[in-house]
């Protein structure tokens, strides 16, 4: 085998894809974020609720009364 053959060294096999840079946004961006923000406290709060009371159904399969 040639010298460096497998360890990574050629560069068309290296590529990495490019950065996007952090300093832009626009409108929409942020509007998509605050709005992000707002379902994750609103979620938070309802788990926080529903936290206390168990669970919500009795699950499994249900069985009538008949014999």
């Amino acid at each position: 085998m040639p010298s460096g053959a497998g360890t990574g060294t050629n560069p068309i096999h290296n590529k990495k894809p490019k950065k996007k840079e952090t300093g832009e946004e626009d409108e929409t961006d942020k509007a998509f974020h605050l709005k992000q923000a707002a379902d994750k406290k609103a979620r938070e709060e309802l788990a926080k609720k529903a936290g206390g009371k168990g669970p919500m159904s009795g699950g499994g399969i249900k069985k009538s009364g008949k014999k």
